[in-house]
């Protein structure tokens, strides 16, 4: 039996049933992959629904404001997934008539679709055979075929990518396709790969050569850059804060956040207090620091050092109600401040009012 009859008919006996999978919607299908980028299906899942249920058809997720949009993807990271989602589904629908592009070549040319995307788009819905290549499609050839090739290098993504398109069924490529992920994803894992039950074992080069731990290669190049953020809560006797729109190109870019103060390094309390950022910002109302110890906050290529400090103020002039911040799309860490700072308002406004008992430390839930 050759590899892709093989691999087909497990995908037929063993895949799971996923609404996407259900479907030759080019809308439904783009959808699905842009939010299961860098995201488990059981995280994606629900926010597949949600999506669906709010947005029907292109034209009605084009329609929406970029706010809304951050605000409902909230919690799945890498935002400018969510940007890249409202530009294309905007373009599709005012240049394009409503209608995805019908092949690869034309896909990929769409704001956020890579080739993993437009391949996985084209093969499912109008059966053009072109092979995907994603994480667990890199694991399950490099194991089975023996490939050294670092996966995150130019000449590994080319070869991968041929190796793929070698075995591709033409005349199935929807299948195919959806074999190879979900083989990686449930039966070739990363750690503990399945292979007593592995229907490739026998042929398997990283099974006989006991190379599993040792496959995939990957270039370990990632510079991890720590970054040390203070936030600024201000809290006025009537409960309004500020939260401000963050601007440009960066992490988290057009979700809200407190008044942020950040520093090169960590630094003492004292010496943070001093700083003439702070102090303008302050304006001489009392500061307080709610967690001593940092939440740390990993991203890809940044670790996050967060504290927040709640500054008490008699009255905050333009501002809005603390209550009312569920309305905007904020970074899941400062999510997590508000939730915490909402359930125990009464407890933690009477620490405030007794400086020489404020420790907060009990309430954060990182």
């Amino acid at each position: 039996m050759d590899f892709s009859k093989k691999l087909i008919d497990w995908y037929l006996e063993n895949k799971r049933d996923l609404p996407w999978r259900n479907t030759t919607e080019p809308y439904r299908v783009w959808l699905s992959e842009i939010i299961l980028q860098q995201t488990r299906v059981e995280q994606g899942f629900a926010y597949y629904l949600k999506f669906l249920e709010r947005f029907p058809v292109v034209e009605d997720l084009a329609n929406a404001s970029e706010e809304e949009i951050l605000k409902m993807w909230q919690g799945l990271g890498y935002y400018s997934r969510a940007r890249n989602l409202h530009a294309t589904a905007k373009y599709v629908s005012e240049n394009l008539s409503g209608k995805f592009p019908g092949n690869h070549k034309d896909l990929i040319k769409l704001k956020g679709i890579g080739d993993y995307t437009a391949s996985a788009i084209a093969s499912s819905c109008y059966k053009e055979p072109v092979a995907v290549v994603d994480g667990n499609v890199f694991r399950f050839l490099s194991r089975y075929f023996g490939v050294y090739t670092p996966t995150n290098s130019s000449a590994g993504i080319k070869e991968f990518k041929g190796l793929a398109q070698q075995f591709l069924d033409s005349e199935n490529p929807d299948l195919y396709n959806q074999g190879l992920m979900e083989f990686g994803s449930k039966h070739c894992k990363p750690q503990n790969p399945l292979c007593e039950t592995c229907p490739f074992s026998d042929k398997c080069y990283a099974f006989r050569k006991d190379e599993i731990k040792n496959l995939p290669v990957k270039i370990k190049n990632l510079k991890i850059k720590n970054r040390y953020l203070n936030y600024l809560v201000p809290i006025s006797a009537e409960g309004k804060t500020i939260i401000r729109k963050r601007k440009g190109k960066g992490i988290w870019q057009n979700l809200y956040e407190f008044p942020l103060v950040e520093t090169i390094q960590s630094i003492d309390n004292a010496e943070f207090e001093g700083l003439k950022e702070v102090q303008e910002l302050t304006n001489g109302n009392k500061m307080i620091l709610f967690n001593e110890n940092p939440i740390q906050h990993k991203l890809t290529h940044q670790h996050l050092f967060c504290r927040f400090w709640i500054v008490e103020c008699d009255a905050i002039k333009e501002g809005v109600n603390f209550s009312d911040l569920k309305n905007y799309p904020v970074p899941v860490l400062i999510q997590n401040f508000i939730d915490v700072f909402q359930r125990d308002q009464v407890m933690i406004r009477t620490k405030i009012k007794n400086e020489k008992e404020a420790s907060f430390e009990g309430f954060f839930l990182n």
